[in-house]
């Protein structure tokens, strides 16, 4: 068996879980009820966007966790096979990651065709991908280096948690602690450590509206306004999919199943 018999079977099994379908149509509920609410595509973005830095990287790093758990037995039989274990990593990654890359985009760019589609619109649905590759990728390390699969679902739930809610807080906290020093570079630098806050500050600088991040609004510009800018921001995102990705392989080929 090699590694796209092994893709097609992870994507044909995810593609039709009952999970992945209410997550699909979730987004599309959403996408069309805000459509329909408002005309405006920026203003659509920016209300769609806020909920898809919750959403993806939530169901993503939940749902990525609990189908290698329950994908244990299924990697033991392949491991009975002549089938190298970098094989069964790839296809399960992949598998796992298109598939809901595929039902982010169903979900989001279908109602979004009657209204016609720009260009904020399709980057913000280029890191909705990304958004899906990377947690996916934090919840494959997380799994193969959790054995316990309610230890594992914890720490997947807490990883979001502090990307999602309390990073900001400390954000906040060390604006507050040190706004009598220049902190522009040190923010830019903190913002590289979230891949969060990473699309976040990409959208608003691709969408021209950088007051919105406030003081260091000119620095982000800087950095992030251009078009290599842009390439920036996308090569610190597949920084954030290599990197946990490198290490769950390189946990995978050694664990004993």
């Amino acid at each position: 068996m090699n590694r796209n018999k092994v893709l097609r079977f992870v994507l044909y099994d995810v593609i039709r879980s009952r999970s992945v379908i209410a997550y699909t149509f979730f987004l599309f509920l959403i996408t069309f009820a805000m459509f329909y609410v408002s005309h405006d595509q920026s203003k659509v973005v920016i209300s769609l966007f806020n909920i898809i830095l919750l959403v993806v990287p939530l169901v993503n790093i939940v749902l990525g966790a609990i189908h290698y758990y329950n994908s244990d037995k299924f990697i033991q039989v392949l491991l009975t096979q002549p089938v190298k274990r970098s094989t069964i990593f790839w296809g399960e990654y992949l598998g796992f990651s298109i598939s809901l890359s595929l039902s982010f985009l169903a979900g989001t760019l279908l109602p979004a065709i009657f209204y016609g589609l720009s260009m904020q619109y399709l980057y913000l649905m280029l890191i909705g991908v990304a958004l899906t590759f990377i947690f996916e990728a934090i919840a494959l390390y997380i799994a193969v280096s959790n054995a316990d699969k309610a230890r594992g679902l914890w720490k997947a739930i807490l990883i979001w948690f502090y990307f999602s809610v309390v990073y900001d807080g400390l954000v906040m906290l060390v604006l507050f602690l040190f706004s009598d020093y220049p902190l522009q570079k040190t923010l830019l630098f903190l913002t590289v450590l979230n891949p969060i806050d990473i699309s976040r500050t990409a959208l608003l600088i691709k969408m021209d509206i950088s007051a919105l991040l406030g003081a260091t609004g000119a620095v982000y510009q800087m950095v992030f306004g251009s078009t290599a800018g842009s390439v920036l921001a996308f090569g610190l995102l597949l920084c954030w999919i290599a990197a946990p990705l490198l290490r769950a392989h390189h946990i995978f080929r050694r664990k004993d199943f």
